[in-house]
């Protein structure tokens, strides 16, 4: 059976507040790093699936994050395939 792996890249939309992004650099600020600007956070997530078929697997995720993952409301997302 063959395997493919496929990485989903999600974060916050343009202009949506990243409070853990905000937490962060406020802590690192704390502990001496003045020099950080801006901190973003994102997820990622690696899933393998079996088949062979690219489309097919790529229309599951695709599903998959419209379902459960991402929150289009506040979330960009990107599904690359992971050679």
């Amino acid at each position: 059976m063959s395997y493919l792996k496929v990485e989903v890249k999600v974060g916050l939309k343009e202009g949506i507040t990243d409070p853990e992004g905000l937490n962060i650099k406020k802590s690192l600020k704390l502990l001496g790093f003045e020099s950080i600007e801006n901190i973003e956070v994102k997820r990622s997530y690696v899933i393998e699936l079996s088949g062979k078929d690219e489309k097919q697997i790529k229309e599951n995720v695709e599903m998959m994050c419209k379902k459960l993952l991402v929150n289009p409301v506040i979330h960009d997302y990107k599904v690359e395939m992971i050679k």
